[in-house]
């Protein structure tokens, strides 16, 4: 399988246990990658046989910024699964910052790493 990688998504969203998170909202960053078989879209040169990666920014924001979930695994859950929709998609890696975490101690970042396949 090849991949298409998208780092550094970012996005606005309200998402946290904690009430401030939620008013508030904070920044989150998206990293993906998608496995597929780009072979049929590099011979031809054409887009409608691969994935298109703006296409797939555009939900993956859609989702950081809409309905808020109480947890980044829950949030990444749902980015994976958008991505599998996309048709020649097989596996998707999706990494979720979330470097305003409300953590007490001096930190760089958060981060959820999932993998999901079609099963």
């Amino acid at each position: 399988m090849d991949r298409v990688a998208l780092r550094g998504l970012k996005a606005r969203g309200h998402h946290g246990v904690f009430p401030r998170e939620r008013e508030e909202g904070q920044i989150f960053v998206v990293d993906l990658a998608l496995s597929l078989d780009t072979r049929a879209a590099a011979a031809s040169d054409d887009l409608s046989r691969t994935v298109h990666y703006g296409i797939v920014a555009e939900e993956v924001v859609a989702i950081v910024e809409g309905e808020p979930v109480d947890l980044i695994e829950t949030l990444a859950e749902r980015i994976a699964q958008q991505c599998l929709k996309h048709e020649g998609v097989h596996e998707v890696e999706v990494v979720v910052h979330k470097p305003d975490a409300p953590i007490t101690v001096p930190f760089d970042d958060v981060t959820i790493t999932i993998i999901r396949s079609r099963a």
